[in-house]
């Protein structure tokens, strides 16, 4: 008898995780091609030197140039929907935005050709397996280990032009190791490999707080690489925790683990993932603001472009886990997207500048991008819809 009644609720919760995967499934797929459609819309709309980033205060697009930080989002989503639908029309959208960043590969004046290049040309080359694409890649590569320090061991992010007396490095920069860990795999140089571990390691060793939770920049002397000091600036305050910053660091570490299987990796993504899902500060939609330490919270500004990057990473870490953590992982990850694909959220069709999600924050200390669109909310909504799609199949 104990048997039957075993097997009877094994049936029934694997039925019901069989039906509540097709639900999410069928939502995912509503929601990537409700972004087919914004995103042809989008690409009538901006000029072909041009790249979708927000809205103006007036409601109108606000566009930037190829050198933007935030270039290359637009066409990797273009990338990762034509992957999705093989709409030519998206293909053509892509494809010529790739034209107008190419010569940001020989740029070197900020640390985001990771943001810039492997978004776009990354997915292109992982798509397409075009081989044009690769020394534009790697010459971007090139680039980025220009702003690195062997005295500090790390990757500058921010220049302060005439100032010797600092080497400022922000969390943000984790994001664009994974460049340089494709370079490797494709040159076979480990000179990449061998930087984005150094930088990792020197980032691990000073940013983070024993909770898990990260200051956003941190100052070294450049002449011994001693730490000046440690502060925010898109934050709240020095000793918050900046919800999109810390969710570029759980990426960012996700991805160094993917890439070296090293164990301090994986410990540091698992603690950031725990203070993130746990944190007495989280919304019920596990939307999160803006900063989790906001002093008007519950009334201050939502993130959601923190949101998305926080679902995409926990997805991939969910992938190096098992059992109570991985679904764990899985879980939280599918309700932010359901809440983020809830009209509170999502846009409908037409609306918002054809962005996809609303509720953004960018940089609310200078009063920048606060409430909007952004481009890379976007980008890492499409990325994580993807991801657990691949995940639940």
């Amino acid at each position: 008898m104990q048997t039957k009644v075993f097997l009877f609720f094994s049936v029934f919760f694997a039925l019901s995780c069989s039906k509540g995967n097709n639900e999410t499934v069928a939502l995912i797929e509503k929601n990537l091609e409700l972004a087919v459609e914004q995103y042809k819309a989008m690409d009538l709309t901006v000029a072909d030197s041009l790249f979708p980033r927000s809205t103006k205060p007036d409601g109108s697009l606000m566009t930037n140039k190829s050198w933007w930080w935030t270039s290359g989002f637009y066409p990797g989503s273009l990338w990762y929907l034509y992957e999705f639908s093989g709409d030519t029309a998206i293909l053509s959208a892509a494809q010529k935005k790739l034209k107008a960043l190419e010569k940001e590969q020989y740029s070197t004046y900020d640390h985001d050709i990771g943001f810039k290049m492997l978004c776009s040309y990354g997915n292109a080359y992982r798509i397409t397996s075009e081989n044009s694409y690769v020394p534009i890649i790697v010459n971007s590569a090139k680039s980025l280990l220009q702003r690195y320090d062997s005295t500090v061991r790390s990757i500058r992010s921010w220049d302060d032009i005439g100032d010797t007396a600092q080497f400022k490095v922000i969390i943000d920069n984790m994001m664009n190791l994974e460049l340089l860990f494709w370079a490797t795999h494709q040159t076979g140089d480990s000179i990449y490999y061998y930087t984005a571990v150094e930088h990792a390691n020197t980032t691990l060793a000073n940013h983070f707080r024993p909770d898990g939770s990260s200051y956003h920049l941190v100052s070294y002397k450049p002449q011994t690489g001693e730490v000046l000091y440690k502060k925010t600036v898109q934050g709240f305050a020095d000793s918050s925790a900046w919800a999109r910053g810390q969710a570029w660091g759980l990426y960012g570490y996700v991805v160094c683990y993917r890439e070296t299987t090293d164990p301090s990796y994986l410990a540091i993504a698992n603690k950031i993932a725990g203070l993130l899902i746990n944190h007495p500060n989280l919304p019920a939609d596990k939307i999160p603001y803006w900063d989790f330490n906001a002093p008007d919270i519950p009334g201050a500004k939502r993130d959601a472009s923190a949101a998305a990057i926080m679902a995409s990473a926990l997805i991939e870490l969910a992938s190096f886990t098992d059992g109570n953590q991985r679904k764990l992982y899985l879980a939280h990850a599918t309700e932010i997207l359901k809440s983020l694909s809830s009209d509170v959220y999502r846009a409908k069709t037409g609306e918002n500048n054809n962005f996809l999600l609303k509720h953004s924050v960018g940089h609310l200390p200078a009063n920048s991008e606060v409430d909007v669109p952004l481009s890379y909310a976007d980008y890492y909504y499409i990325e994580a819809l993807l991801r657990l799609k691949k995940t639940l199949k």
